[in-house]
């Protein structure tokens, strides 16, 4: 039996909606063929945008979209992608497959897809391969109201009016391939660059440093120390690999010892977040510098006989169960994170969207996005789960790991609360005794995901075989609740 105390007395943190964010990258077919099919298309589409993906987007209620990167970010140049299709810029996508970028998909496509999604724009600019006068002009193109030859571009380019941009990034893994920067030469490059994005009108930009890899708790140092006072937020990337950064693993045919150092890998996530946080404290006591997690999920190696530069891989109940630890980490540290987006929202990476021509399916990655959504802007919940740790595997001769069975999260919004539960075992059932501090509930209802098979995924031939059920199977009595934690499962459940 285990324990779970919800304390409806103490409200933690606000989470963040922005912490259910995307990642939309110039990368294999994540915008062309993904979210973008062009006006001409057969696929039905609004200004290019395909009407079946921003539906189901809409139906989980992104927040915020991340784009053009990513490596991507750093060797793009914004008037290229400007102007009549005709004309634009083409380009080699260095980064991922050497393939042809047209550049039709840019800034007023982006814009477009944002409006129509109802989420709001991050935008990440080029300081790897870019200019301050580039990244300056862009941020004027994009909201300034005024007279200028750049706005006056914007308005030859079919937009009079300015739109709204409020999170943009200043520079993308300049540890890497944003590049191959010391922490201290990118702490003076954001000190420049940053200074030349401008505030025009009532847009006010919240300004995005370049965090850290992983554990790289020198980066995170070195910036915060140099130029914490210019930021608003720095970030954070993190992917998990179940085998390692040459040999990934892959996506569907994982053994038992596979799955759970996944999981637990997963379970990293919290400890940096930690570390990081802690070297923010000492530069930023009143923590006015939020975290941002902009990319996160898992990484395996491509399906066979696709391109590995447009890192296409299969979404199966274990990615499921990362999503849905990872989320619960994300909301216990509602205080400091601002953000977080998954890599990548269609066709890469641990996508909630997979497509094929005029076929769309709903990864078990994005029905997790699905029972969480109530948590997005509501308050946070004290509360305590008893659990024990399963899956122990050895990764190396001198290191064991091992992941908790359960995890959750509770929050309150409108008087309604939302506990989501996850079990990673993949054998047991866990009785579930939960009690309510402070509330007597009236009603309870569930949704469950879960399968057969840890391995189960959903196919274009078979898109439903993981989908959400319903779950009913609550014994209430006031401030008491009993339940039962299915195998390999995620709930959400909601109390009135």
């Amino acid at each position: 039996m285990s324990k779970l105390v919800i304390n409806t007395y103490n409200k933690k943190a606000t989470i963040n909606k922005n912490i259910y964010g995307h990642f939309s990258e110039h990368l294999g077919r994540c915008i062309y063929g993904g979210l973008y099919v062009g006006e001409n298309s057969d696929i039905p589409n609004v200004c290019g945008m395909r009407t079946d993906v921003v539906e189901a987007l809409k139906a989980i209620k992104i927040p915020v979209l991340r784009w053009p990167g990513g490596c991507f970010a750093d060797e793009y140049h914004w008037k290229d992608g400007i102007g009549p299709k005709e004309s634009r810029k083409k380009m080699v996508n260095t980064n991922w497959g050497g393939v042809v970028e047209d550049n039709s998909f840019g800034t007023h496509e982006f814009m477009e897809l944002c409006r129509q999604l109802g989420c709001e724009p991050y935008i990440n600019g080029n300081v790897g391969s870019g200019t301050v006068q580039e990244m300056s002009e862009w941020i004027e193109y994009m909201t300034f109201d005024g007279l200028s030859p750049i706005a006056k571009l914007r308005e030859e380019n079919g937009r009079k009016e300015p739109w709204k941009v409020k999170y943009f990034g200043v520079g993308n893994e300049n540890w890497g391939c944003g590049g191959n920067m010391r922490p201290e030469y990118y702490a003076d490059l954001y000190r420049r660059f940053q200074s030349y994005v401008k505030n025009y009108g009532d847009n006010k930009v919240y300004k995005i440093a370049c965090g850290a890899n992983v554990d790289d708790y020198r980066w995170t140092e070195n910036v915060m120390r140099n130029a914490c006072r210019q930021m608003d937020a720095i970030t954070l990337h993190y992917y998990v690999h179940p085998r390692g950064w040459m040999e990934k693993g892959p996506s569907i045919e994982f053994d038992e010892t596979e799955y759970y150092i996944t999981i637990a890998k997963a379970m990293y996530m919290d400890k940096i977040i930690k570390g990081h946080l802690s070297i923010m404290d000492r530069f930023d006591p009143r923590h006015r510098v939020g975290l941002i997690v902009d990319e996160w999920g898992t990484w395996y190696t491509c399906e066979p006989g696709t391109n590995p530069g447009f890192l296409y891989q299969q979404n199966t109940m274990r990615d499921a169960i990362v999503a849905a630890y990872t989320l619960n980490i994300f909301n216990s540290h509602a205080d400091r994170i601002v953000m977080a987006n998954l890599a990548q929202i269609v066709n890469v990476l641990q996508a909630v969207i997979l497509t094929e021509g005029d076929k769309m399916l709903l990864t078990p990655t994005y029905h997790v996005f699905d029972l969480y959504k109530a948590h997005m802007d509501a308050e946070l919940l004290d509360s305590w789960l008893e659990t024990v740790e399963i899956g122990t595997a050895k990764v190396n001769p001198w290191q064991e790991i091992s992941c908790p069975n359960l995890s959750a999260s509770a929050s309150e919004k409108d008087g309604v609360i939302t506990i989501t539960v996850s079990n990673a075992d993949l054998s047991n059932t866990y009785p579930v005794d939960c009690t309510l501090v402070g509330k007597r509930a009236e009603s309870v209802t569930g949704r469950i995901l879960r399968s057969g098979k840890v391995n189960d995924h959903n196919t274009f031939e078979a898109p439903n075989t993981v989908a959400i059920q319903s779950f009913d199977k609550f014994d209430l009595d006031g401030d008491k609740l009993h339940f039962e934690m299915p195998p390999c499962s995620v709930m959400e459940i909601t109390i009135k």
